[in-house]
Parts: C-alpha cells; structure tokens; sequence
C-alpha cells in the first residue's frame, strides 16, 4: 500500500494553509485601496513566487521556464497562432518532467522526491491557465500584447506590458490547487476599484473550515478500516470489491478536503464566487459538488461535476474542437494531461467507454421503465453500479505500478465495467436496428 500512503502524505494542503494569511491580507489591501494596480500584480506574482520555492525548492524552475516562455510566446505571436504555438510548447514540457517521472518510478525503481510531485502538479494546472488564456487570445476574448518583445520600447514598458501575463500563470492562490480561473476574471479582480472588491464571508470560511474538518476526520475513521483490511494483494473474491470501494472512499475525501481548501483560498483572495463575471463569461464553479457526487445515479453527471472547472477546461479544449470521437479524444487527452502512466491509460479509456453506455442505457430505461416502484428499484441499482464503477476507474487512475494495475483487473470489480461494456454492445446492436 506504499502508493496509497504516498498519495495521503502529500503535503500541498500544508503550504495552501500557509498561503491563507497572506490571501486574507491582499483582499484587506484591496478593499482599503492601499494597492496600485500594478503593486496589486507584483504582490500575488512576488506571492507565487515565494510560495514555489517554498513548496518545490530547486524544481520551481520547471515552472517558472515554461510561463516565461509563454509570455514569450504570447507577446510575440499573432491572435490565430499563439493557441497551437504554446498549447505545443506547454504540453511538450510537461510531458518530458512526466517522462523524468516515469524513468524515476519504472526504471531506476526509486521514490521520486515529494516536491516533484508537487511540481508536476502546479504544471498541471499550469498547463490549465496556459492554455484558457491562449484560447481567450484566440477567440478574441482577451487583446494581447502582439509585437511586444520585437518593438523598440524600453525594456521597462515590455516588462509593464507582461506583468499582467506573469502574475496570472505565477499567482499564489492558484499554483498549487484551486477552480481554474480566466484571465479575465484574474484582470477584472486586480484591476477593479476598491468599492467592487468582494468583502470576505467569515461565516462561509468558517463553514468550509467545518466541512474541512468533518472530511478529515471521515478520511481518519476510514483509513483505519483500510489500512486493517488485506488489501488488494490479500483479499480473495468478494472481499475485493469492499476494498476497492473502501479505498475509493478515501481518495474522494482526500479530493472532496483540499477542493474546499483551494477554493476557500481563492475566496479569501477575492477570485472566488463573489466577483462578478464578464459579458459572455462562465461564472466561478467550485470544484467541489459532494451531493451530486454522491447521489447521482449517472456516470455522466458525475463526470461533469467531478473537479467541475478541469471538466469544463476540457470540454472547451478539446471535446469542443473534436471532428470524431469527441468523448474518446477528450478522454485520452486527460490520460496524457495526468501522465501516461499505466493505471492511467486503463483508467480513463474505461471511463470513456462507461460514459459512452451511461447515455445509452439512461435513454433506453427512460423509453421502458414508467411505474415509478420500478424506477426507484432502477434508481437504487444504477446508483449502486455507477459507485462501484466509479471505485474501480478512482483506483486504476491512482495506483502507479503495473502489477497494483494486473491486480485490479483480476479482480471481482473487473464485473462492473463488464456488464457496462456488454450493455454498451447490445444497445448499439438495438439502436442500428431501430434506425
């Protein structure tokens, strides 16, 4: 269970905690009026800065290369070619510090060092901004500094023009966690006078403060019962489907804990649901949306409010620009945006295929099934299905090594996905019939 206990020791809440202060006092700052725009720009850059070194050390380098280059690239290129120039870039650099993952992992067969790891998250999210400003500058959402860098202003005025550019790839509420957050919304918040600044609800803070806790201590109970059963390596036939739902369990509490911390650091920041949006622009969605999560009997729904604003910068960046099998490239695109490994592959092409029998089963019960017994009956089965379904892809995305990955397959949990997969085929054979 060493992935297991890797997965829970990782420190990112720690550092998000720390960060907490100084979000409180840059929104204090900003409703006082005691910040020019640009002191406002320098203080959460200079933030994200400080916080980097703090969480990463040496490896902050590996983020602070890549927004350079993208402030490069952004300064310097046309509106209909910034997108694929840094979408290009982005992705090419985060997959080679994956790559130094992988070679650390499956090939030295060494632990790799903890601020990797959480290097190689704030990338990620990273790669999130990157690529939704870069969109915006495409669609023309946001005007860029075109010929920035190749004019013959001094260098102090390109540095002026790049400072927005800087401190919102770099800015600390959001490196190392948080709801994705457009650049117009970051411009809007910085750039906004004192009196539209939101006033913080310590009510609100306080609440997700005791959601905070309640999940933690959930997660202590509930890792006591995993950590005393057998495991994936020791449990025998229907033992296994308790395991892998038990462990489910706490990944989901873990994801449900630092969600709500990261979005009430945006909160405490000022970037959070109290700030109005632009014409034409989504609103703040937290990522966090336990209810639905936790009740919905669709695998589709939990799909789209699982970690809600990635969902959504998904959709946009792909599923939206897809000429075939939009589902199947979104999918394999995220297998590619968390890293490739094994579990990872597996992992995200069954949850396009369960999705894909999830719309197709869903419209054929609604057509059949009308009393309304019956459909609570149906109700109960699919929420339990759709659980269980979920337990399995949560822990093949999860778990790192091959033989953990060998393992999951073999198992009894192996009969849910199945039985999607074979509902799947049948209904498409009906479907072509009907048509």
């Amino acid at each position: 269970m060493d992935w297991l206990q890797q997965f829970f020791l990782h420190p990112v809440s720690l550092y998000q905690g720390a960060a907490f202060p100084f979000a409180l006092l840059f929104n204090y700052l900003c409703i006082m009026d005691s910040f020019s725009t640009r002191a406002r720009y320098l203080f959460l850059l200079a933030g994200g800065g400080a916080l980097a070194l703090a969480a990463m050390g040496s490896f902050a380098l590996l983020v602070f290369i890549p927004a350079f280059c993208t402030v490069v690239l952004v300064s310097s290129l046309g509106p209909q070619e910034v997108h694929r120039w840094t979408f290009f870039f982005q992705m090419s650099w985060q997959t080679l510090c994956h790559l130094g993952l992988h070679y650390t992992e499956y090939y030295l067969q060494e632990t790799p060092s903890t601020r990797f790891y959480i290097t190689l998250s704030s990338l990620m999210l990273l790669t999130q901004r990157v690529t939704s400003l870069s969109l915006d500058i495409c669609e023309g959402k946001v005007e860029a500094a075109v010929g920035g860098i190749q004019s013959r202003s001094s260098l102090s005025e390109h540095l002026c023009k790049a400072l927005p550019y800087f401190s919102y790839l770099l800015f600390f509420p959001a490196l190392l966690g948080g709801p994705l957050c457009s650049f117009q919304r970051f411009q809007a918040r910085v750039q906004g006078p004192s009196s539209l600044c939101s006033r913080i609800s310590f009510w609100a803070l306080t609440w997700r403060g005791l959601q905070i806790l309640g999940l933690e201590c959930l997660k202590v109970a509930l890792s006591r019962v995993v950590r005393e059963g057998a495991g994936l390596t020791g449990c025998q036939q229907l033992e296994c489907i308790y395991v892998v739902w038990s462990t489910a369990g706490l990944f989901k509490l873990t994801y449900y804990s630092h969600w709500i911390l990261d979005d009430s650091l945006l909160q405490a920041s000022g970037f959070g649901s109290g700030l109005s949006s632009s014409p034409g622009e989504e609103g703040y969605i937290p990522d966090a949306d336990i209810w639905t999560l936790e009740t919905t009997h669709r695998i589709s729904l939990f799909t789209r409010k699982w970690n809600q604003s990635t969902a959504r910068w998904l959709r946009r960046l792909i599923f939206q620009h897809s000429r075939g099998w939009p589902l199947l490239q979104t999918f394999a695109f995220s297998a590619w945006w968390h890293g490739l490994h094994p579990g990872q592959v597996l992992g995200f092409f069954c949850w396009a295929v369960m999705v894909e029998a999830d719309y197709l089963i869903h419209t054929f019960a609604n057509l059949f099934i009308r009393s309304w017994p019956t459909r609570l009956l149906y109700r109960a089965l699919t929420w339990v299905h759709t659980q269980l379904i979920i337990a399995y892809i949560m822990l093949a995305v999860e778990v790192r090594s091959f033989s953990s990955v060998w393992l999951l397959c073999n198992s009894y949990n192996s009969f849910f996905p199945m039985m999607y997969c074979i509902l799947l085929f049948l209904l498409l054979k009906t479907k072509h019939k009907f048509n």
